[in-house]
């Protein structure tokens, strides 16, 4: 059965979710972290795609990124995905495969559920109760999008920007989102259609998607989880 067609658009932001193989891990020390962090900032800057969102658990990664054109994303995932595991195979002497397959990705409604994306991506750790509050993981974005930690890895989205008109108070902000945990329907749409590849956004969303491509695309669920407008 052949692949199913990427669906990148230039100016669409995106979730990615790169697993590792049988849910193993594909992260063992600090030093990995920071050499996946830093393949993944070359490549981004080499390909044109901005990075806004990311957090590293021990067996997946997930990435909200925008690509200038419809082939940044791909680029940016193969030389990141080439670079990390021929690192980790010489490191820890190993060989075969790293990644589950090819990752998963999905288009987002920026203006109904980027935010919600941010939010998903940075309370991972939570979830898993690795850690009480998201700042105090390293290897997430959120110390840079709420607190201000300088990072050349991110860019931020013209959604987040608008939270204030001053750095400070963008961060007060952002950081009010996360007060409340995220809503367990909202939670679940964001993973189905990241799971199947699905956009992320209502049957108009979707349109839009289809007509950019000039193509049918599969879609996670009609329209939005229930009638609450989600930031």
């Amino acid at each position: 059965m052949p692949r199913k067609p990427r669906m990148y658009i230039g100016g669409l932001p995106c979730h990615i979710i790169q697993r590792g193989n049988n849910r193993d891990a594909c992260f063992y020390s600090d030093q990995d972290y920071q050499y996946y962090l830093y393949q993944l900032g070359d490549a981004c800057r080499r390909y044109e795609v901005h990075l806004h969102a990311y957090v590293l658990m021990t067996n997946h990664s997930h990435l909200l990124m925008t690509p200038k054109d419809e082939w940044g994303i791909s680029r940016v995932m193969q030389s990141l995905g080439r670079c990390y595991v021929q690192y980790i195979n010489k490191t820890y002497r190993r060989t075969g495969t790293l990644w589950e397959g090819r990752h998963k990705s999905s288009l987002v409604d920026a203006d109904r559920y980027l935010l919600a994306c941010y939010r998903h991506i940075e309370l991972n750790p939570v979830r898993a109760n690795m850690i009480d509050h998201p700042a105090e993981y390293p290897w997430s974005s959120f110390r840079s999008n709420a607190l201000g930690e300088v990072s050349k890895l991110l860019t931020p989205h013209a959604l987040y920007l608008s939270l204030g008109t001053s750095a400070s108070a963008r961060q007060e902000a952002y950081q009010s989102l996360f007060n409340n945990e995220l809503d367990k329907v909202l939670l679940a749409y964001i993973r189905k259609a990241a799971s199947f590849s699905m956009p992320l956004g209502n049957s108009r969303f979707k349109q839009q998607i289809e007509d950019a491509l000039d193509r049918k695309v599969g879609y996670a669920g009609r329209g939005r989880p229930n009638k609450t407008k989600y930031k």
